[in-house]
């Protein structure tokens, strides 16, 4: 079930997993403008239910498909509320959605024992690898860019109003290493002109895409690094989040001890297809 199936992000994930042999249930919930649409995904059909029914829904398809997996690609104010009933019902969940009180996110999932997937980047390979990378240098070497300068610009197209998860989640490395930067530092790059004469990102991915450029700069200016990792289109976090609906199931079928997981974690695992 792809909670949010009607926006870009969710279609993408829900044809990726239609065309991985992956069987989507008839139902899915949705904001209150889109409650009562039916949708059509190759052939699948499926109905729209908005916050007033959202509990029955989710229950009873939980009921009639016992081995469901929920995929929440929705908006970052529904984060915590949908978390908190995916808990309630002890349906296991990827939370594919940025935002959201991420503390209390993983709260509700621990006091739960939910089985989940929680990552702030589903992107697979080189951005998943990026970051479990600077993960790793950040644990191994703290505080090894201590006093230099970091400057970091993000592009993503115009409707994505929240920093970038995957910037947050670099940044937080970054802290680690030493460098003192805030995320309201971040630059957010959304208007079409930058994006097209300054990054140079193709006019097709304007509406779908995910530019990251993380500058450091020593104190005196004489030693720079620079990180980039750019995507154009949905398809690979559409593909990652199929990999790990294909993971939780795997743990929840196991009775894995530990709940909470990471695309980190998938990619650890060997289960990026």
């Amino acid at each position: 079930q792809v909670n949010g199936c009607h926006g870009k992000m969710g279609k993408a994930v829900l044809e990726a997993a239609i065309a991985a042999g992956l069987n989507p249930v008839p139902v899915a919930l949705c904001g209150p403008k889109d409650s009562g649409k039916i949708l059509d995904f190759v052939g699948k059909l499926v109905e729209l239910h908005g916050p007033a029914d959202r509990e029955f829904i989710l229950s009873s398809t939980f009921e009639e498909y016992p081995n469901l997996i929920v995929v929440d690609y929705t908006v970052p104010e529904a984060v915590n509320d949908n978390a908190a009933l995916y808990c309630k019902l002890g349906v296991p969940f990827v939370m594919g959605t940025t935002g959201g009180d991420r503390e209390l996110l993983f709260k509700t999932v621990a006091e739960s024992k939910n089985y989940a997937v929680i990552s702030p980047q589903m992107g697979k390979q080189v951005v998943v690898a990026f970051l479990a990378a600077m993960e790793i240098m950040a644990e191994q070497f703290p505080g090894a860019f201590s006093g230099y300068n970091l400057q970091v610009t993000e592009s993503h197209q115009s409707g994505k109003l929240d920093v970038s998860g995957t910037a947050k989640a670099v940044v937080s490395c970054f802290n680690k290493l030493g460098v003192s930067f805030d995320l309201e530092q971040v630059e957010k790059i959304r208007d079409r002109e930058s994006q097209v004469e300054i990054l140079g990102i193709p006019e097709e991915h304007l509406s779908g895409h995910a530019f990251h450029t993380y500058r450091l700069t020593s104190p005196d200016g004489t030693v720079s690094f620079e990180f980039q990792h750019n995507v154009c289109g949905r398809s690979i976090y559409a593909e990652g989040t199929v990999d790990a609906i294909l993971f939780l199931t795997n743990k929840v079928k196991t009775k894995a001890e530990k709940r909470i997981y990471d695309m980190i974690d998938v990619l650890r695992e060997g289960n990026m297809r």
